[in-house]
């Protein structure tokens, strides 16, 4: 505990002369009791400079820049959900920068050898200095040989000593963040604890470099047949906790325009490319890149776009994937009682709700939206007003669905620089009615018998107890020992729905079994 509250004495000390709260300050009124303990415990630190010409994210970028790696990853995190720190300052703080000063090159070496073992290092030739370095690791270029032939590559290592700096600075932070939400009430609905839980989460993850190698091969997996999107092969062998090897990237940053004129790719083919390909992995694989900024980005010599950095990824389950195909082309064919009907049907919506005025609130967004110049049009800032929209009838937004909207806007934000006169809906439609068409077909059809039937396997054991309780129930009702006087027509109507769905969900499973044994035997 002494321990914690040092570190969290130093960290105070470090937030304080940033100028952090000052612009806090600017966006949520600090209470007057916080300022006072930061001004004394700041006493003889250096204040840094404040440009009060910047708006108050950018100040806020700067002042967790100076504070350090923690705080920076604390400040790339909150830009991810503007849920709780609100849409306008997460747009600030993506601008986050984390490049750092590389550590030493001879220690690189050292843990690379340490984590691979000397007889994989032995096989790594040509170690260059680092060529970038940020706040959890640096990247070094090599050659590695497979199967006796050369491969050039890509080393990611962690920086030393890394995860204890974070978990010692989050130790402190999560005591603050506790004692500040129950000593200040207005605070609570910052939600600090469990923000800095989710960090947590989130950095431990970051930290084991075997996560984000996953994540690559996982997307190298679902995209590898893919034309023009190519996801760098990672090299088991050499990668560990600290060290992630994968295929050096051949070509330019996706931001250098003039490179990719002179190597005559088509910056439109590529703006379209990237909306496609990111639409792809949301609503056909469940599993996309969502940190698709222009520095993660390159095009390769065959004008490939190659993806970098797995760090940040989102998930999206079937339902969320089919919610997803279905509200953008029910926007982009303006049938908003269809976008309607798929909140409801998908239980986003309260049944208490009218679908009418939810259908009239859509219009409400794609009208204004669809009125614009088509380049104008985003489908992530229609997303956002969507979810403000939902928000007003109860509907509980998940974290994913925002982390997509947020990379949404960034990816058509870096497609519009490539080709400003990008059409998003036109580039987008034919992946959306593709995925829509395969959810309608007898594969799709099989499948959900085969997915119902393994619910209805899972419930198999519990059926005897289910029958005896149901007799039971009907001996009751016969004796008239069972008063029904207080149940209301709804329950009733409840139950038997429950019942019918039950039924119909045993014939489908049925039909799916008769069916694959037809297709197989």
């Amino acid at each position: 505990m002494i321990s914690r509250l040092l570190q969290l004495f130093k960290i105070a000390r470090k937030f304080s002369a940033s100028g952090a709260l000052e612009t806090i300050n600017q966006i949520y009124k600090v209470p007057l009791t916080l300022k006072i303990f930061f001004d004394l415990i700041s006493i003889g630190s250096p204040r840094k400079t404040i440009n009060h010409s910047k708006s108050s994210g950018e100040k806020l970028c700067d002042a967790l820049e100076g504070m350090g790696t923690t705080f920076i990853k604390l400040g790339q995190f909150l830009a991810t959900r503007p849920d709780i720190i609100g849409k306008d300052l997460a747009n600030d703080l993506e601008k986050l920068q984390d490049k750092l000063p590389p550590f030493n090159f001879e220690e690189a070496k050292k843990i690379l050898q340490k984590e691979v073992g000397d007889k994989q290092y032995s096989k790594i030739i040509n170690i260059s200095k680092p060529i970038a370095a940020a706040s959890i690791a640096q990247v070094h270029l090599a050659k590695i040989v497979i199967e006796n032939k050369e491969k050039d590559v890509a080393i990611k290592i962690l920086r030393p000593n890394i995860e204890k700096i974070f978990n010692e600075e989050l130790d402190a932070l999560m005591l603050f963040a506790y004692i500040i939400e129950n000593t200040i009430q207005k605070t609570k609905r910052l939600k600090l604890v469990e923000v800095v839980h989710l960090l947590r989460e989130i950095t431990n993850i970051e930290m084991d470099l075997r996560f984000e190698a996953a994540a690559a091969n996982e997307l190298y997996e679902n995209t590898k047949n893919d034309n023009g999107f190519k996801v760098p092969k990672i090299y088991w062998q050499y990668t560990s906790k600290k060290v992630l090897t994968l295929d050096r990237v051949n070509g330019v940053t996706i931001r250098d325009h003039n490179a990719l004129n002179q190597k005559n790719i088509n910056l439109k083919k590529i703006a379209e490319n990237l909306i496609q390909h990111f639409l792809r992995q949301a609503v056909r694989d469940g599993f996309f890149h969502a940190d698709m900024h222009e520095g993660n980005l390159f095009v390769d010599n065959d004008g490939n776009i190659v993806p970098v950095d797995f760090g940040i990824m989102g998930r999206l389950d079937k339902y969320n994937k089919k919610y997803l195909a279905e509200i953008l082309y029910g926007f982009i064919k303006r049938d908003y009682v269809k976008v309607a009907e798929v909140h409801f049907q998908a239980g986003l919506v309260p049944e208490t709700a009218s679908k009418e005025e939810f259908a009239q609130a859509l219009r409400s967004v794609g009208e204004p939206i669809f009125g614009q110049n088509i380049k104008d049009i985003s489908g992530g800032n229609l997303l956002s007003q969507l979810f403000e929209i939902t928000e007003k009838f109860n509907m509980a937004t998940q974290t994913q669905l925002l982390l997509l909207q947020k990379t949404m806007v960034v990816v058509e934000g870096v497609a519009r620089k490539l080709y400003p006169e990008t059409n998003i809906w036109n580039v987008s439609k034919p992946i959306l009615e593709d995925w829509l068409e395969s959810l309608k077909g007898p594969k799709a059809t099989i499948s959900r018998a085969v997915d119902t039937s393994g619910e209805i396997l899972k419930r198999i054991p519990d059926l005897p107890e289910f029958m005896d309780k149901a007799n039971y129930a009907l001996q009751l009702i016969a004796e008239g020992k069972l008063n029904l006087t207080n149940i209301n027509n709804t329950s009733l109507e409840v139950e038997k729905l429950k019942i019918r769905s039950f039924r119909n969900n045993v014939l489908i499973s049925i039909l799916g079994v008769v069916i694959l044994t037809l297709v197989v035997f």
